[in-house]
């Protein structure tokens, strides 16, 4: 079974076309350089209208400042 929805697919080809234009902005406002970046912002948006996309992994999320510890 596959993991990414047909919906999920357009979003990522369409923000990929927006980052080679140079018209992908991030969430500060900054254009968009970096390819995986653009991905993350796609599946992100994917997401918020419900298309077929696996949840975003824990040890993604949780991850902490370099050098900074827990206790």
């Amino acid at each position: 079974m596959a993991k990414y929805g047909k919906a999920a697919q357009k979003n990522v080809e369409s923000t990929m076309r927006r980052r080679k234009k140079g018209t992908l902005k991030s969430g500060s406002g900054r254009k968009v350089k970096s390819r995986k970046q653009a991905i993350a912002i796609a599946l992100s948006e994917a997401r918020e209208k419900g298309a077929k996309v696996p949840s975003r992994k824990a040890s993604s999320r949780g991850k902490s400042k370099r050098g900074a510890k827990k206790r």
